[in-house]
């Protein structure tokens, strides 16, 4: 009886495998179709390219279909961390507008859009992001806030107005992994 079992579960075991290495196309030629992720090493991989139609858009998303936030997208994209924005969380981003960027001394945006400059870019990037799901009126019970740069940020209240790091909060987005607060400044590290 045990024999027989054993022999059942191989034979079944055999039968899966094979019909698993004969699986065919849709158009019958019996060759499997090879992902074109795999064949393109230059295709982005990671759960920031997992299309979900049906989720909360997570913080990475929202940052996407904003026309105000074109250019962190491009530092996010140029800084390669796509992928930490858009992990189970909670996150904080402070997400800087275009205008924001467009403060900053002429030509800094472009020189950290450069490759060779990636590693600084990701630096001032992790400096609008903490942990957490605060929203505008919670960080009023802060004085700063922990950020992935490593460094703190200050938290000021100016009457309704909530400062981080010298960054005005003029909106919030709640996010399927977060929570999305549009800043008029460009948060910097210290140094």
């Amino acid at each position: 009886m045990k024999t027989t079992i054993k022999l059942l579960f191989v034979s079944t075991a055999l039968l899966v495998f094979s019909a698993c290495k004969n699986e065919t196309n849709s158009e019958g030629s019996g060759t499997l179709i090879e992902n074109p992720a795999k064949t393109d090493a230059s295709a982005k991989q990671g759960q920031a390219f997992i299309e979900d139609d049906e989720s909360k858009p997570n913080v990475l998303q929202i940052a996407i279909g904003s026309p105000d936030h074109s250019t962190l997208v491009a530092a996010v994209q140029a800084a390669g961390l796509e992928n930490s924005l858009v992990n189970a969380g909670p996150l904080m981003v402070f997400a800087p507008t275009n205008a924001a960027f467009d403060a900053l001394p002429a030509g800094t945006v472009e020189e950290l859009l450069k490759p060779e400059n990636k590693e600084k870019l990701a630096s001032i990037l992790k400096h609008h992001v903490t942990p957490g799901n605060y929203s505008k009126d919670f960080l009023k019970k802060f004085k700063k806030v922990g950020q992935a740069g490593g460094e703190d940020a200050t938290v000021e209240v100016k009457g309704d107005d909530v400062y981080v790091g010298g960054a005005k909060i003029i909106a919030s987005i709640p996010a399927g992994n977060g929570i999305v607060h549009v800043v008029d400044k460009v948060i910097l590290p210290a140094n």
